[in-house]
């Protein structure tokens, strides 16, 4: 068995923050059963360009693989009754939605533990259930921003910059992933469900880590760095080559001394192994000024390649500035099975990403993201065991909206 094969999700999920959490648990073996409204066509996921053809897209493709998709419209009264059928065979209810929609909807625990007292309600929302932003939409590029990530972030002469990842969406994701596990691990203990109220905010904000501490405690301003470096070790940054650029890490003072003989063969006037005034972490950071042009000079005068094979021989942490296919096409890439295909009906094969998260040694089987609606039938019939005439009249009473 699949280590979360026993774990049953309702998820009234969308986009990417959501989507993006339960696809871990999907690959780990846990059933998701994927609400889609059919009054707005499901997921918003399925429409995201460029590469969407009608329901289908690239974009849905990869948060939604390993799921199963049921066509459910909660605002009629014949589908809150399918759902709250579901809610009596699951583990957990799982949602992304703003954060006053869970209780107009009523998916919160007091709304549904009459039905399942051993359900856990798992709201990832933009900024929570409570505090005065819960009303608003949250977006990861907002969260970004407000968080203070965009101000660390960038050159220190331009302007903020978001990362070119939304990362906060899919830490977000991850943080509900986990408390979701917890939370069935605890109702499954003492036979209690509960809420688990998540947010992006609440992600963003914590993901600040010691840069928040340094700002809590001290007179500390956090500011951006140039060529992306380490705001307090000198140096552990970017540097352009001859050809392109690369990241060098002296995160500890051997490896300052190992990459000094290196530059004192390269540039033998410079003398940097035996300058006090670079010997220690502390002294290079009082003397980075003078320090990083001089080494920005050096790395310069060589390519990637050349100073890659110099730096790995020494045992000095590096690595090149991959764009995003190189980092696909990078050796370590096919070695960690990162790279997964599945098969589906428009484009044939679609290769994507594996989860990074791993438990045990047995190999992942993949199946493509579900069309809208495909296991309605199935899980509504199957699972919930409603015969062919009861499937009818929920049916004719709109629960299923119209066929895709």
């Amino acid at each position: 068995m699949r280590p979360l094969q026993d774990v049953r999700v309702v998820s009234l999920e969308q986009y990417g923050a959501g989507p993006f959490g339960s696809v871990h648990l999907a690959d780990l073996g846990a059933e998701i059963i994927k609400i889609e409204d059919p009054r707005v066509g499901g997921d918003v996921g399925r429409y995201v360009p460029p590469y969407a053809d009608e329901e289908d897209s690239l974009f849905f493709e990869t948060f939604n693989r390993n799921k199963r998709s049921i066509s459910l419209d909660l605002s009629v009264p014949a589908g809150r009754e399918v759902f709250e059928d579901l809610v009596r065979h699951g583990d957990a209810v799982y949602s992304n939605l703003r954060g006053d929609v869970p209780a107009k909807m009523r998916l919160r625990y007091a709304d549904l533990k009459h039905l399942n007292p051993r359900v856990v309600c798992c709201s990832l929302t933009g900024f929570g259930m409570t505090g005065p932003r819960a009303a608003e939409p949250g977006y990861d590029y907002i969260l970004q921003g407000l968080a203070g990530w965009m101000d660390l972030t960038g050159e220190p002469s331009g302007p903020p910059a978001k990362s070119g990842l939304s990362l906060v969406d899919y830490s977000g994701g991850l943080v509900a992933a986990l408390a979701l596990l917890a939370g069935v691990h605890a109702a499954r203990r003492d036979g209690t469900g509960m809420d688990c109220d998540l947010s992006l905010y609440d992600t963003a904000i914590g993901m600040l880590t010691y840069v928040g501490t340094w700002a809590l405690n001290t007179s500390y301003v956090p500011a951006r760095t140039a060529s992306s470096a380490h705001p307090s070790l000198v140096p552990f940054q970017s540097f352009e080559a001859a050809d392109g650029w690369l990241i060098v890490g002296c995160a500890k003072e051997k490896f300052w001394q190992r990459l000094a003989v290196i530059l004192d063969r390269e540039s033998p006037g410079d003398a940097f192994a035996a300058d006090p005034r670079y010997a220690t972490f502390a002294a290079r950071r009082l003397h980075a000024g003078d320090l990083l042009p001089r080494l920005a000079a050096i790395f310069r005068g060589r390519d990637v390649a050349w100073w890659l094979a110099e730096l790995r021989a020494a045992g000095i942490p590096c690595g090149p500035v991959n764009d995003v296919r190189q980092a696909l096409r990078e050796p370590h890439t096919a070695a960690r099975g990162l790279v997964v295909e599945t098969a589906h009906p428009r484009y044939g094969t679609v290769r994507q990403l594996a989860s990074p998260v791993r438990v045990g040694q047995e190999p992942v089987e993949h199946r493509r993201a579900p069309g809208r609606g495909e296991h309605t039938e199935e899980v509504v019939r199957g699972l919930l065991g409603y015969p062919a005439e009861r499937f009818a009249e929920l049916r004719a009473a709109g629960a299923f909206g119209e066929s895709p």
